[in-house]
């Protein structure tokens, strides 16, 4: 089976490439600037808005999956168009498409949120996810759309890179006690994610993690974790800042989980000191 990453540079893209080559899959990447550390078969550099380099690669590599982990933050052209057009090549192709969305399509006003909910986002960058959401569907009813929450792993994401600067004192800031998520393991997501892509599974899937922690509170179990001092992780309230967002989102994945080999593990249980 050939899988093709795009976004395979990022966070989620590495792992993803890293799982798919050891469960034995051809596997081609995408990066937008420069190749990222995970090792493909091939690597492909791609701008998502230009539809004619997006029809090439796709050509070239003849996937079986795509699995789009890219991220053009608020970027309309590329975070809510380029996913629509890949998802017009993949049903074109007759290719098994996973879109990865987020959380940030939902507003908070509800707290617990499961696939049935309907998005209400608040942010343009959430606003261009929903977006992206309806149109992947659109035009590819047998695709998947997978909402994770926040990813952690491996201190390589940008939560975890924000608890060792505020803990050396290296960077300002705060981290919100009211400003709560789901957060879910970067190898776990990964794995959930090749999974959905190699079933029949159509439509909407949370995939995060069962334990609801402020950002706050995720920062200490990362510091516990790292041998840092938690109690210099300076606290704050995000509905007293200027920041954009909603407050208080919690995915619910019961409904995914159950058709999933792959456990997603809450963040109490991943970042255990010694896991």
């Amino acid at each position: 089976m050939t899988a093709l990453i795009i976004g395979g540079s990022g966070f989620l893209g590495a792992e993803l490439i890293r799982q798919a080559r050891a469960a034995g899959h051809a596997t081609a990447g995408t990066y937008t600037t420069k190749p990222g550390d995970a090792s493909p078969i091939a690597w492909h550099p791609l701008d998502l808005r230009d539809v004619g380099s997006l029809a090439a690669v796709v050509a070239e590599v003849d996937p079986h999956i795509i699995i789009n982990a890219s991220s053009g933050g608020t970027d309309w052209a590329i975070t809510a168009a380029g996913p629509i057009h890949l998802a017009m090549l993949a049903a074109k192709h007759g290719t098994r498409m996973v879109h990865v969305s987020t959380d940030a399509v939902f507003s908070g006003a509800a707290v617990h949120y499961d696939e049935s909910a309907l998005p209400d986002p608040i942010t343009p960058y959430g606003a261009a996810k929903a977006a992206a959401e309806t149109g992947v569907l659109a035009v590819h009813p047998n695709a998947v759309v997978a909402r994770p929450s926040l990813i952690i792993g491996y201190g390589r994401s940008e939560h975890e890179q924000l608890v060792h600067g505020l803990a050396s004192g290296a960077v300002d800031g705060a981290l919100f006690t009211d400003d709560i998520r789901c957060p879910v393991h970067v190898a776990d997501l990964a794995a959930a994610l090749l999974e959905l892509a190699s079933s029949d599974v159509a439509g909407i899937h949370h995939l995060a993690g069962p334990d609801a922690l402020s950002r706050h509170e995720l920062g200490v179990l990362i510091a516990k974790r790292d041998g840092l001092d938690a109690s210099r992780l300076p606290a704050g309230l995000r509905a007293d800042s200027r920041l954009l967002g909603a407050l208080d989102v919690r995915l619910n994945s019961q409904a995914t989980q159950r058709q999933l080999r792959t456990t997603l593990r809450g963040a109490r249980q991943f970042l255990r000191p010694g896991v």
